[in-house]
């Protein structure tokens, strides 16, 4: 009985996102024969949740819309994904730590014991990671604003911080979020191109209430998209030392592994202009070799000096390992 309960809740879990499942995908997720599986939905049926099946060969499953489903249905591995993103969301959004701590507390409450104390297992410390440099956390109604035009297909007004025009006006596409960043990829209107834009730096107007149909992103792939934008809106002089560099290396290269901060700029095919910062000149001149090209420093002279000094360091070690004895 209670392996058939434990069934039971699983399929109004996977009930719950709206999607049809097929009999045979439902079956190898219970890990049960097809006809167990047809006689668990029977069972929800009994119970009073109306599950519809499409008839033929590829039957599936999905409940009728409006059905009531009891709300925080959660496996394991569902709790566990909750009390996680509740613990971490505060890190990228501005004001939720407050409202995240009382969710947690909240859902935890209406929760079997056996799976708050899943919960209690997963206590999560966000610390800063020193090779990236951390976005400013967005506002979550930002967040929402934006969330709702990508939504309902809504042309998007807004104020960008850094850029000249008052109001850029845009078809909004997808929000993602890359190395702690929010951005948002969009259409600009104002001049007929797609562009990436950072959350942080962006401040909504009023609903336009224009709608758009939506045009397909290049590619058709916003992580690829996003990947290769060679200026993401970051700002490399918020690190102690921080120069720019030419490489003899793709711009979309550089920008896909360049570190929070960076800023990289096509000069020509298969070169770029970086600029980026660090914890100290030795460190960025370090961090710069990284990307196994040529490199011509532009400055400043603190950057020229220490990739002096680093060159002199690795021809020593490099001259060391080749006049060490042999070992027998």
């Amino acid at each position: 009985m209670a392996e058939t309960s434990a069934r039971l809740l699983l399929l109004l879990s996977l009930f719950q996102t709206g999607r049809a499942w097929p009999g045979t995908v439902l079956a190898e997720r219970l890990e049960v024969s097809p006809r167990t599986m047809r006689r668990d939905i029977d069972r929800l049926r009994a119970l009073g949740y109306p599950v519809h099946v499409t008839k033929g060969p590829g039957s599936a499953y999905r409940l009728d819309a409006g059905a009531k489903v009891p709300p925080l249905l959660f496996d394991d591995e569902q709790a566990i994904a909750v009390a996680v993103a509740l613990q971490t969301a505060p890190a990228t959004v501005a004001g939720l730590g407050e409202a995240a701590a009382r969710a947690l507390a909240t859902v935890r409450q209406v929760m079997p014991a056996r799976l708050r104390q899943r919960v209690d297992a997963v206590r999560v410390t966000s610390i800063e990671n020193a090779w990236d440099l951390s976005a400013p956390p967005v506002d979550a109604g930002v967040l929402l604003a934006l969330g709702t035009a990508v939504r309902n297909d809504e042309v998007l007004a807004f104020a960008y911080a850094g850029d000249p025009s008052p109001s850029i006006r845009v078809e909004p596409h997808h929000l993602a979020m890359w190395s702690g960043r929010w951005y948002l990829v969009a259409w600009d209107l104002g001049c007929s191109e797609w562009r990436t834009f950072r959350v942080d730096r962006i401040t909504p107007y009023a609903p336009t209430g224009l709608r758009f149909t939506p045009r397909e992103l290049p590619g058709a792939d916003v992580t690829a998209f996003v990947f290769g934008q060679f200026d993401r809106g970051d700002v490399p002089g918020q690190w102690p030392c921080h120069g720019e560099v030419i490489l003899d290396a793709p711009a979309p290269v550089v920008a896909r592994w360049a570190p929070g901060g960076a800023v990289v700029e096509e000069v020509a095919p298969g070169r770029c202009r970086l600029a980026l910062g660090a914890w100290s000149w030795a460190g960025l001149a370090a961090l710069i070799g990284t990307f196994d090209c040529d490199i011509e420093v532009i400055g400043p002279p603190e950057l020229t000096e220490a990739c002096g000094q680093l060159a002199r360091r690795y021809a020593a070690a490099a001259a060391g390992r080749r006049n060490a004895p042999a070992h027998p």
